[in-house]
């Protein structure tokens, strides 16, 4: 499975009209193109940070939908206000406990390594990461997405609600400090963020 990711730095005033569109108009567009298998949206309200996620079956459906998806892309660019940047990625892993529910959030922590340890990082990630994160207070899901030529990664982890986020900051914190240690990878970012829309049929990956 792989993913096109879309950050947009949107101005704030334009969020709840973008999210709207994507929503309205991209959803539908993007779901209509062969190999695709949903999208997501996560918003971030005060930075106006946001980022649409795109999965495909396969590496070549995602590489096929290339100039069908890039009007679309630069369409909801302007009802955010704001420049996209586009990654695409393996999704290396991806667990449920269960489906997200309204008022989610998701907290997305890049990282980036050496990538002739990438298959390290990821088994790491599987069998250490994943197993302790799902003790979070309201872990909802988790996914791992990596760049495998550039070493790059990113972790993303849906909770219940914005409150849990919050209580499991300091926890999931320290458990981040352990495990990039264990893989040898560093972190880059962490950012939170609002799961404005959740349309993913990625299966469990794990």
């Amino acid at each position: 499975m792989f993913a096109r990711s879309t950050t947009i730095h949107a101005r704030t005033s334009a969020i709840d009209d973008g999210i709207a569109h994507v929503r309205d108009e991209v959803m539908p567009a993007v779901e209509g193109i062969p190999g695709c298998i949903g999208l997501s949206l996560l918003v971030d309200r005060r930075s106006g940070r946001c980022i649409v996620t795109t999965a495909w079956e396969t590496e070549q459906a995602m590489h096929d939908s290339a100039v069908r998806v890039r009007p679309i892309r630069e369409r909801a660019a302007e009802m955010f206000g704001g420049n996209a940047e586009v990654q695409e990625w393996e999704i290396a892993v991806l667990h449920r406990d269960h489906r997200s529910r309204e008022g989610a959030c998701v907290r997305g922590v890049w990282v980036e390594g050496d990538p002739s340890r990438a298959d390290t990082a990821i088994e790491t990630y599987k069998s250490h990461t994943l197993q302790e994160m799902e003790g979070l207070e309201g872990f909802c899901s988790a996914s791992l997405m990596v760049d495998r030529a550039s070493g790059r990664g990113v972790s993303t982890v849906t909770f219940d609600s914005a409150e849990a986020m919050e209580r499991n900051r300091e926890q999931a914190a320290a458990m981040r400090e352990t495990n990039t240690r264990r893989a040898g990878i560093r972190v880059t970012d962490v950012r939170e963020f609002e799961l404005a829309l959740a349309h993913l049929r990625v299966p469990e990956l794990v």
